[in-house]
């Protein structure tokens, strides 16, 4: 059931501490107060980013349309670090269509994107995103480093790494590995990285609009509670980055308690060895940093932060600093030795022979394996990484890749997530559906195609598509009946379907 929205009031007296922040004259844009009260009223647009690395934003965008669904592209994210992002009617659950279950998008609420936009990330690059988890941004930045490399993501709870492997798995991410720790407290023994995100954990004030819930909780008492771990993490952050390397720091909330004054405190401790980045988005009104607060005076650099106020661009609430360590700064001590952490072991003889049946069996080209490694990381199956993959050789790492061939079950398969990432290449025993079947397998249900369609199949294990677009496997029975083989535990997509 959903909730109702909370009184106008109430929304008034929780944030009544920012007014003054704004001006007095109703109507003046930047300044007004009444118009973000209002903002704050009105449930926001749902947003997705298009998967650039299953198709281009137009290809999406006519998908999306001939299911007679109204999207606009979002003007600032046009040609962002993954393609165009669109904007979708409010309450749009984009989680429940097929071209979601295919991993060609994601959702993403739009200022959200804007931490990444602003990393400066190109391929090569050493990554770490310290608070990952459920994933996008993290989806984001191996992505725009081309899916190759090295990135690392890490999380504290084990359920909230299992979603944030979700999303990697059904996006095809074959860059990334999963570490599990306080991030405050991240080992040092990671080594330094080019680029770091900490989208810090937050009083999330700038949810109100989708969760208003949280008009009775928040406050600058929750606020300063929050402010530790945040201190914490950026200290780490600017730890672990390389001197001449990037941090950007991230909250979804108004509160300075855990945006401006979180970054005063770290530039001050750091005594020049850090400085902010003055930063702006062609397309997005923003509003400067603050360099006052609650009376007391902040460095005058900070006005180079960002704040995004719901009622400027129709979005959510959001706060980004952008700061790059001094080229002459300590850097962290490293060493890997001939890439021990990433290499990958041999794969015994069965596996080898799991691999070449799966490449024989869907006509899959042997030079596109070139481009991965291969591990064995528990008795489930293997996982595929990116063959320029360097997981931490120090850390304990929690997955590295996509867990892509299930050798426990008999016979052996390819998982969804790795039927997503090799079905483009498949060239046989691949089965392409109609939008009724597309519901029927997306539902778990037995279809019965047509000979026509299974005219390349042969009884087994198939490929199932929906025009052109991997949806998962199937069995082909000798019977003609296609069993489906999408795993219950994607419930959003069944749903919709």
């Amino acid at each position: 059931m959903r909730r109702a929205r909370a009184p106008r009031s109430e929304l008034e007296a929780a944030l009544a501490r920012y007014r003054p922040l704004f001006g007095s004259t109703p109507g003046n844009g930047v300044d007004d107060w009444d118009g973000f009260i209002d903002s704050l009223m009105r449930p926001p647009r749902a947003c997705i980013w298009t998967n650039p690395a299953r198709i281009d934003a137009p290809c999406l965008a006519g998908l999306i349309a001939a299911e007679g669904i109204d999207l606009e592209p979002i003007p600032w994210l046009v040609n962002g670090p993954t393609g165009d992002a669109f904007r979708l009617p409010a309450g749009f659950r984009a989680g429940q269509r097929w071209w979601y279950c295919a991993g060609l998008a994601h959702a993403q609420e739009e200022v959200s994107q804007l931490p990444v936009t602003l990393m400066d990330i190109v391929p090569g690059q050493r990554a770490l995103d310290l608070c990952a988890a459920p994933g996008g941004k993290t989806a984001q930045i191996a992505l725009a480093m081309d899916n190759r490399g090295t990135l690392v993501a890490n999380d504290f709870a084990p359920e909230r790494i299992a979603a944030l492997q979700g999303n990697l798995d059904r996006l095809g991410i074959v860059n990334c590995s999963t570490t599990r720790c306080d991030g405050g407290n991240y080992p040092a023994a990671s080594g330094p990285f080019d680029r770091i995100l900490v989208d810090a954990p937050c009083s999330s004030e700038g949810t109100l609009r989708r969760n208003q819930g949280l008009t009775s909780r928040i406050g600058p008492e929750r606020s300063a509670r929050m402010a530790g771990r945040q201190r914490a993490l950026l200290r780490k952050a600017v730890q672990l980055c390389r001197p001449g390397g990037r941090i950007v720091y991230s909250t979804c909330t108004f509160a300075p308690e855990e945006n401006e004054l979180i970054v005063a405190e770290v530039l001050d401790e750091q005594a020049g060895r850090v400085h902010l980045v003055p930063v702006q988005v062609d397309g997005l009104i923003t509003r400067a940093g603050l360099t006052r607060w609650d009376g007391r005076a902040l460095d005058p650099s900070l006005a180079g932060c960002l704040r995004l106020w719901p009622h400027l661009n129709d979005t959510g609430g959001f706060f980004v600093a952008v700061l790059e360590k001094a080229r002459d700064a300590p850097s962290l001590a490293f060493h890997d030795p001939e890439g021990a952490g990433g290499r990958a072991d041999a794969p015994t003889p069965e596996d080898a022979l799991w691999l070449e049946t799966t490449r024989s069996h869907y006509g899959i080209a042997a030079e596109v394996w070139q481009r991965y490694r291969t591990r064995r990381q528990t008795r489930r199956g293997l996982h595929l990484m990116d063959a320029d993959h360097r997981p931490p050789p120090a850390l304990p790492i929690q997955g590295s890749g996509l867990f892509f061939h299930r050798t426990n079950s008999r016979p052996p398969k390819l998982t969804t997530g790795g039927a997503l990432l090799l079905g483009a290449w498949a060239t046989r025993n691949r089965l392409a559906l109609s939008a009724e079947q597309r519901d029927a397998y997306l539902r778990r249900q037995d279809i019965s195609p047509s000979p026509a369609q299974t005219r390349d199949c042969g009884p087994g294990q198939v490929l199932v598509s929906y025009r052109g677009h991997t949806l998962g496997v199937g069995v082909l029975h000798r019977s003609g009946t296609l069993q489906s083989l999408f795993p219950s535990r994607w419930s959003g997509c069944t749903a919709g379907a």
